[in-house]
């Protein structure tokens, strides 16, 4: 029988783990990074290219991404008046390592339950 240490004896997560699942934790916001890695994007291509992501989650998203530092909006004058949004220097720091998750799930995250 495996031995499973108490409560007392777990180790505690690292402040800089829960700091980043709470932003990439949080739903859509890796795939937004995610499509951001590539090109700067319009609000639109965006939506489209996140299937499954409404109009009002991907601005809070966005919004919340630009607070947090990652992405940032620039208003383009028009007219018409564009919005496009792309990754700051800080953002594309994630892009190694976002790469290296999508290559994990690739490999390890099945279809196929339990494996």
């Amino acid at each position: 029988m495996e031995h499973i240490p108490d409560q007392e004896q777990c180790r505690v997560v690292d402040g800089s783990i829960t700091r980043v699942f709470q932003v990439l934790g949080k739903r859509w916001n890796g795939p937004i990074l995610s499509v951001l890695m590539d090109r700067p994007a319009h609000f639109a291509g965006l939506r489209r290219a996140v299937p499954g992501i409404s109009e009002r989650v991907l601005s809070d998203r966005l919004a919340e991404l630009a607070a947090a530092g990652l992405v940032v909006r620039d208003v383009d004058g028009g007219p018409p008046l564009r919005v496009s949004y792309r990754l700051t220097a800080k953002g594309a720091a994630l892009e190694p390592s976002l790469r290296e998750l999508g290559d994990w799930s690739r490999k390890h995250m099945t279809d196929e339950p339990g494996r």
